[in-house]
């Protein structure tokens, strides 16, 4: 038994936000009924990598739930999605602020039958203020969150992250608020209705810099792999490409003095303490390279892995999945599309008292359990 069996989600979610919520709380073991539209459902269901038609996007974000197919500008539809939305716990929706409003499926319309129901809105910037009619996809909410600011090389252009990461943490805050609302809603208290914002999940998530402004006045710049506050903790060039080194501490950095044989590093006085190797980082790290540049990325390795140095290779996404580690969690697994065509997905990491969360529903096809959800709330007969 996982841990939200027994619980019913409506999701009305398209792309990615909303529909990752979903599927964290689907892979823990709830009922997730998405609705889409049937004219074409989630725009996400287009974009490729197209597997014999399918999306390979849609289907690492849409495993474990159940679609149904309705059109909610039609009478009957929107009886029905009301309805279904009434027989849920939990309903999730990624609408502009405003949209469910129109169909009557907003929050303050469905608590007035259903006091109980947690209710959660992610939207790019939040249900009210100046900005909350704008729409917003993950880089720009990146750009004006401060993001872009502090991605990329100092010199350089101002860079995205390579993972949309306003849109996956919107999900992992809306995710974890819906279960914490559910755990009120079991000590017999109402449900809420839970606002989750992109731009609120970036600035929730950037703590270091925010801190860094507030404590210094300075705003944070762009460091490339750099930290601001201590080194060396960067990648650096090696003889054939570049590896990660995390040396931030006094004794971190004495055992890379000694893992290179070069102690005397240790006596510069620009390098005394991390706040002091941070201020002169550049300096340092055209040392360090004049080093590094004698070994290969391997080698490297092996002399910090021995002597207790963080270090690790700059891996591209092939050779991740090949690591062990990542093989010995099982963390990727076979998973069958509609079509009948067999790729892999990565599932949920976490593991509960040794249980790992995979996939016991394979992505659905648009509509592929309309019949099957409506005869459980008593619309046999309705068709999509």
């Amino acid at each position: 038994m996982l841990p939200l069996a027994g619980v019913k989600v409506i999701e009305f979610c398209q792309v990615l936000a909303g529909p990752f919520c979903g599927c964290l709380l689907a892979d823990m073991g709830a009922d997730v009924i998405k609705v889409e539209s049937p004219d074409g459902g989630d725009l996400m269901r287009e974009w490729p990598p197209l597997l014999d038609g399918y999306s390979q996007y849609f289907a690492s974000v849409n495993r474990n739930k159940r679609s149904v197919t309705l059109d909610l500008k039609d009478a009957v539809g929107l009886q029905a999605a009301r309805k279904l939305a009434l027989s849920a716990d939990v309903v999730i929706e990624n609408f502009r602020p405003g949209v469910m409003a129109k169909f009557g499926l907003d929050h303050a319309t469905l608590a007035k039958s259903k006091p109980s129901l947690v209710y959660c809105s992610v939207s790019a910037f939040g249900q009210t203020g100046p900005r909350a009619k704008e729409g917003g996809f993950d880089m720009t909410v990146q750009a004006i969150s401060g993001a872009m600011s502090v991605t990329g090389e100092p010199d350089g252009r101002p860079s995205k992250s390579g993972i949309p990461i306003a849109d996956f943490t919107a999900g992992l805050y809306a995710a974890f608020t819906v279960v914490a609302a559910l755990h009120k809603v079991k000590r017999g208290e109402p449900g809420d209705h839970i606002d989750v914002s992109m731009l609120g999940a970036m600035l929730g998530i950037a703590n270091l810099q925010t801190s860094e402004l507030f404590g210094t006045g300075r705003d944070p710049v762009r460091l490339g792999s750099a930290h601001p506050m201590n080194a060396p903790y960067a990648a650096f060039r090696c003889r054939d490409g570049y590896f990660a080194l995390a040396a931030g501490t006094d004794k971190l950095w004495q055992a890379a003095c000694e893992g290179i044989q070069r102690p005397d590093f240790m006596q510069d006085s620009r390098f005394a303490s991390p706040s002091l190797r941070a201020r002169h980082q550049n300096e340092l790290r055209d040392l360090l390279e004049a080093e590094f540049v004698k070994h290969n990325a391997a080698e490297l390795l092996a002399i910090f892995n021995e002597r207790g140095v963080p270090c690790a290779p700059i891996n591209n996404y092939s050779q991740v999945l090949a690591d062990s580690q990542v093989q010995h969690m099982q963390w990727v697994e076979d998973v069958r599309l509609p079509n009948g065509v067999r790729t892999k997905t990565v599932v949920s990491p976490q593991r509960i008292s040794g249980q790992r969360l995979g996939v016991y529903r394979n992505p659905p096809a648009l509509g592929e359990h309309t019949a099957e959800v409506m005869a459980e709330i008593g619309l046999a007969n309705m068709k999509a």
